[in-house]
């Protein structure tokens, strides 16, 4: 007698579709014989990290053999003492995904319900629906964040809402007084999971810093990565800003050696590097604009982003995005997101950006603008 050994599974893993992140050099350099490809597809720091991250992480090397300090004293006092909260708020991760998988695991039950957006980061309705828990995603506006939506989506059976801010694939964002607006509606028993990925690279005035709304609502989670200005995507570090009986319950939960030793020693020397962060913030911003200035002499239309990368419209998004694989530029396509005529493309260095625009008017037959 035969089984499937699928039914085996929980069943909320068993309709789950895994997610897709984007293509690595080498696999593009495998499938297509492409030699020099440059990747603006995952929203890594082109810069890297700096160097007294690299210094820190290289001395930490010498004590690999041992296992990390699974409490992380020194990083929680290092983020602690530069965003002056507690060291029993924090909660650390194996990347911000690890953090958010955490947060699902200790607050949701099967058959519970939880909210996000529709152009939400993939991770969140597989974090919810991996433990059986159903994800509703609220309709945009836009292709951004319609908090009044959500608003009128909530009801005593949900238990947990995921907000992004900026959005990451989109790079839209709210204000400080419209996310006020939508908390002061949301009843203590639920969740808010406010994933701050991209806040560094921020300069709007009304954007608000979650982190100093924590005092006033105590459901709130705030979910926050070294992965994008610091340029620490390769050692996986993240972490969550919360209410006290929060963390702890997070980590009890947590496992013990999740944030290695040689990404804590990163973690903490980056933190510090408050030049090199301005330096990379300042570059972001110049370079982001020169990128969408290029795409708007080609005529493609995109989203306004306060992050480290654009959202264009370019028609047939999947074509594209394979001919322009064929010339060593890979980029992410949307289609997953609903999204079919859109692509996300990083912001990159100033050689890279210009490779991408040329690239990308050969694909379309468009000509530059002197």
């Amino acid at each position: 007698m035969t089984c499937d050994p699928t039914i085996l599974a929980v069943p909320g893993v068993r309709g789950l579709v895994p997610y897709q992140p984007g293509k690595p050099i080498e696999e593009l350099e495998r499938e297509l014989g492409v030699t020099g490809a440059i990747k603006l597809a995952s929203n890594e720091n082109p810069y890297g990290a700096g160097g007294r991250a690299h210094t820190a992480a290289t001395a930490a090397l010498t004590h690999m053999a041992r296992y990390p300090d699974g409490g992380a004293f020194a990083l929680k006092r290092a983020l602690s003492t530069a965003l002056s909260v507690t060291e029993a708020q924090i909660t650390l991760g194996n990347g911000s995904n690890d953090v958010l998988e955490l947060i699902a695991r200790t607050f949701l039950s099967p058959g519970e319900v939880a909210l996000c957006d529709q152009y939400a980061f993939a991770a969140y309705p597989i974090s919810v629906r991996g433990l059986g828990a159903q994800m509703i995603m609220v309709p945009g506006q836009a292709y951004a964040h319609d908090l009044d939506a959500m608003k009128s989506a909530l009801s005593p059976s949900v238990r947990m809402v995921f907000l992004a801010n900026p959005n990451n694939p989109t790079g839209t964002w709210f204000s400080k007084d419209a996310l006020l607006r939508f908390l002061d509606a949301v009843p203590t028993s639920t969740i808010v999971v406010l994933d701050e990925a991209y806040f560094e690279y921020v300069t709007e005035r009304e954007y608000p810093d979650g982190r100093l709304l924590l005092a006033r609502y105590p459901q709130l989670i705030v979910v926050r990565t070294f992965s994008k200005v610091h340029g620490l995507a390769g050692l996986r570090i993240g972490y969550a800003l919360s209410a006290a009986p929060l963390a702890d319950l997070m980590n009890r939960l947590r496992q013990p050696f999740n944030v290695n030793s040689i990404a804590q020693a990163a973690a903490i020397a980056a933190l510090g590097d408050l030049a090199y962060i301005e330096e990379m913030v300042a570059l972001n911003t110049v370079n982001r604009q020169v990128l969408a200035d290029g795409l708007k002499g080609l005529g493609f239309g995109m989203l306004p982003s306060l992050g480290n990368f654009l959202c264009v419209e370019v028609g047939d998004a999947a074509r594209i995005y394979q001919a322009l694989l064929r010339k060593g530029v890979i980029v992410r396509p949307l289609a997953p997101y609903g999204m079919p005529a859109h692509l996300r493309v990083t912001v990159g260095r100033p050689e890279e950006n210009r490779r991408f625009i040329q690239a990308l008017a050969d694909v379309v037959g468009r000509a530059l603008e002197a």
